[in-house]
């Protein structure tokens, strides 16, 4: 009796001990890699907020409390979680176990090391004054063939900085101040506001690639007011 005591305080003992140290055992540099997924919703920049909310000094922070982040649920906002190694560990694994009824739309990461990889990766990249370059290169838009976030869109090339939209039937036209247009399926082009200090200047929204095949794009204006006039239903 006493031995099988004995084996499960050490088989306790075992699991706790692990997932204290999982982020330490893991790869940051396959971390990196796999926070590429992650990159899409959530910055690394201190306050600058996306679809998520910003990761910058993420351990330690009760979950949904960032002051400048307007888009938590309730039960999110509820929930009496602070973030470390065990907590964070669980919610990668699977967040409506963790929280149900959040908003978060990621599914979760079922395997163990690669779990243990991108926190070893977030514990790095969001401490504070860390360099945050993992999110890839952010100036210059690309052109149409760019690609990745959207980067600071206060000083814009030619090829970005859209002119006139106009509207036929199911189809918008963008012209650029390059004098290049663009055609997209009504479905195809999404039209966006940006007032941050990332967002274009009035009067100059940015045309964003989205998207895999080019097919796709945003228009993104300074507020919203400036959509309606900017664009003209015309048929040629």
């Amino acid at each position: 009796m006493y031995g099988i005591h004995a084996t499960a305080v050490a088989t306790l003992a075992s699991l706790a001990i692990a997932s204290q140290t999982f982020a330490a055992d893991g790869d940051p540099a396959r971390g990196q890699r796999l926070f590429g997924a992650c990159a899409a919703c959530h910055s690394l920049q201190s306050d600058q907020n996306m679809t998520g909310p910003s990761l910058a000094g993420l351990w330690q922070r009760k979950a949904g409390s960032v002051e400048t982040f307007a888009r938590y649920s309730a039960a999110l906002k509820s929930a009496n979680i602070v973030w470390d190694d065990k907590t964070l560990d669980q919610w990668i694994t699977d967040p409506q176990h963790v929280v149900p009824g959040n908003q978060m739309t990621f599914a979760g990461i079922t395997d163990a090391s690669q779990r243990a990889d991108l926190l070893a990766f977030l514990k790095k990249a969001t401490q504070p004054g860390v360099s945050q370059t993992a999110q890839g290169p952010m100036g210059g838009t690309g052109g149409m063939m760019g690609g990745g976030q959207v980067p600071n869109l206060k000083k814009l090339d030619p090829s970005d900085r859209v002119q006139a939209i106009t509207y036929c039937k199911d189809t918008y036209t963008v012209t650029t101040a390059n004098g290049e247009t663009h055609k997209f399926w009504e479905r195809n082009l999404r039209l966006k506001t940006d007032a941050s200090s990332d967002g274009p200047e009035k009067s100059a929204p940015a045309l964003v690639a989205a998207g895999m095949m080019g097919d796709r794009a945003d228009v993104i204006f300074a507020e919203p007011n400036e959509i309606s006039p900017f664009i003209t239903v015309k048929c040629e």
